[in-house]
């Protein structure tokens, strides 16, 4: 079963991810405390996971260690998170009940952010996005497309559990880079019956976003002659990436 999404504030996701037959379950990127408390209350999770420091990642944490003081929690070597965040590096895997927990830094979005492979589910924060990518607030471009390339290695089937509830918006900007993929179309398509059945559109796979989201791309030549018409500089696939970012971040549908 797919990990659970739990809608927090405007439009983040909290991810659950349960072991049915034990009961177990662990959380990641709690920003809010309430939908967790409101999931479940029968027995606390094994562990939370933190991807990265910004507020709407973590900023349930102490609450949630109110009501579950012996609960570990990890996240990423940096002051700026929660205090008693366990550190973990790149590399490392834990063991966390029934669960191998992979280890990957994927800066870019945040200079310490991590990515957490647990069962075929990627916990990537706000680096990978069903359709899009995060923001570099404090990344190069070199670095964040090094890390969206990391990720894309991973299985086709490796199901994308990303922070936010971006798909809709990104797919307007998606569809004017590239407004002829037949599978971007289809994506837009399920992802708006899903959002008007008021489900989620998440989580996506890695096959689903290497088909669709743009910034998987950049290495074709349909991306790479749509960024080429915004920018006078487009030799490499870094100026590429960057170009697309710049050209998403004013962007308006």
């Amino acid at each position: 079963m797919p990990a659970t999404p739990l809608p927090a504030f405007d439009d983040n996701y909290i991810w659950c991810l349960n072991e049915e037959d034990q009961g177990q379950w662990l959380v990641v990127d709690p920003g809010q405390a309430e939908p967790v408390l409101a999931y479940r209350q029968d027995r606390p999770p094994l562990a939370i996971l933190l991807t990265h420091h910004h507020g709407d990642h973590v900023g349930g944490v102490k609450q949630l260690l109110q009501h579950w003081p012996q609960v570990p929690v990890y996240g990423p070597d940096d002051p700026r998170m929660p205090a008693g965040t366990r550190p973990l590096t790149d590399g490392q895997r834990l063991t966390i009940g029934p669960w191998q927990v992979q280890v990957l830094a994927v800066p870019g979005h945040t200079a310490s952010h991590l990515a957490y492979l647990v069962a075929d589910h990627l916990f990537c924060g706000d680096t990978l996005f069903s359709l899009g990518c995060g923001r570099m607030f404090e990344g190069t471009p070199a670095q964040m497309l090094a890390s969206l390339d990391r990720l894309a290695a991973l299985p086709a089937h490796t199901l994308v559990c990303c922070g936010h509830e971006y798909t809709l918006a990104n797919a307007a900007f998606a569809l004017a880079v590239e407004p002829h993929n037949a599978a971007l179309q289809h994506r837009l398509k399920e992802a708006q019956a899903m959002r008007i059945s008021h489900r989620p559109s998440l989580p996506s796979t890695i096959g689903s976003e290497l088909d669709c989201n743009p910034f998987l791309r950049t290495h074709l030549a349909t991306v790479a002659t749509a960024v080429a018409a915004t920018t006078d500089s487009c030799d490499d696939r870094v100026a590429v990436f960057a170009a697309l970012r710049r050209w998403k971040d004013g962007f308006t549908a």
